[in-house]
């Protein structure tokens, strides 16, 4: 599960839908992502930034996806004064601002939704819900025996939805977790992360839910998962217990439906689970990976530097795992970063810019090499 980041705030401290056509750009009109954009916002050191823009103003706003042509941007939020108590899915025209209007809700405002993303026609996207079995948000819990941990609802079943906010499909039905969805750029398969089989293993899937392959079959989570460019690798982050006490202290967890985000690492294969094997050996938490327009590099967040949990901050590594680098240098929070699919924009989660509050805003990067 991809918890919005306002919840690692919370670790680190301790150690009405609108008309949905107004968030679209003009058919004949493309969007300029960086109108605006202000270097202001760019930290010292922060050189694979040419500009920076800010998206989102107040509240928590994370997993922030580009559609198939990059006119439009999904994401998720539970900003109070958009009217929801739970993360619910937003779409957004890629030159949109929000500092005091909401954006059109494409979800059913129903339960807790995660990860949502755009399918290959941009005029439907799937994200991952609780509301068939309970319209209230359900509880979060954030500490079990003095351990932040994130919840892994079995209620989460993955749907697709027009842009009208009308769900169109259901891809799940099996009982458990079934979440974190993407798409392959070829707009062929879909990854997702599901514990049917006992543990949270990555499953591929065919757009309307046929075809379900398991693709990995280690113990641990298994989550947060992306394809290459072309379609033909995947990366993901992972937890791998090992020692009795580890093993049985992530076994307990799941059975409470209940996992520990504080240590992971990154892995990588191909899509269809063959050769697979650990990219980063940093310690601490890994994960938001995402592979850079070449095909050869990834980036993702990591507090790995951190001795205290704190802070996140993204970084760049080959595909060999040679070549680390630090891409942010902030000192508090930022994550989730995802190229535009022409690779000329990077939109990234972050603390910056709030105002010593714990609000988590969208960004928009244009990338330089």
């Amino acid at each position: 599960m991809r918890i919005l980041p306002v919840l690692f705030a919370l670790l680190l401290a301790g150690a009405c839908k609108n008309d949905p056509k107004t968030a679209q750009p003009g058919a004949s009109e493309a969007p300029n992502p960086m109108a605006n954009a202000s270097d202001t916002l760019i930290y010292p050191g922060e050189k694979h930034f040419k500009s920076l823009r800010q998206v989102t103003f107040g509240g928590n706003n994370a997993e922030a996806y580009w559609s198939f042509d990059d006119r439009q941007i999904i994401f998720q939020a539970d900003t109070g004064a958009w009217g929801v108590e739970c993360d619910q899915m937003f779409v957004m025209g890629a030159d949109d601002t929000f500092i005091d209007h909401q954006p059109p809700m494409v979800s059913t405002g129903l339960g807790r939704t995660t990860c949502g993303y755009f399918l290959p026609d941009n005029q439907h996207i799937l994200y991952a819900s609780t509301h068939l079995a309970d319209p209230k948000c359900p509880e979060v819990p954030l500490r079990q025996n003095g351990k932040y941990v994130w919840p892994v609802y079995d209620t989460f079943d993955i749907f697709v939805a027009d842009l009208e906010g009308n769900i169109t499909a259901r891809l799940t039905d099996e009982p458990g977790y079934d979440a974190e969805a993407t798409v392959s750029p070829k707009g062929d398969k879909i990854v997702f992360t599901s514990d049917r089989s006992g543990d949270l293993e990555l499953y591929t899937m065919n757009l309307d839910g046929s075809g379900v392959t398991q693709i990995t079959d280690e113990l641990g989570y298994d989550g947060g998962a992306f394809f290459s460019p072309d379609g033909s690798q995947i990366i993901f982050r992972a937890s791998r217990p090992k020692t009795e006490a580890e093993i049985a202290e992530y076994r307990d967890l799941l059975a409470q439906g209940l996992v520990q985000p504080t240590n992971m690492e990154l892995f990588i294969c191909n899509a269809d689970g063959s050769d697979l094997r650990q990219l980063t050996y940093l310690g601490n938490a890994n994960w938001s990976p995402f592979f850079h327009p070449d095909g050869d590099k990834i980036l993702f967040s990591s507090n790995f530097e951190s001795d205290g949990g704190f802070p996140f901050n993204l970084y760049m590594i080959r595909t060999d795992g040679t070549g680390l680098e630090r891409v942010t240098h902030g000192k508090t929070f930022d994550a989730f970063p995802v190229f535009s699919n022409d690779g000329k924009y990077l939109i990234f989660s972050s603390n910056r810019n709030n105002g010593g509050t714990r609000d988590t805003n969208l960004f928009i990067a244009e990338w330089q090499d």
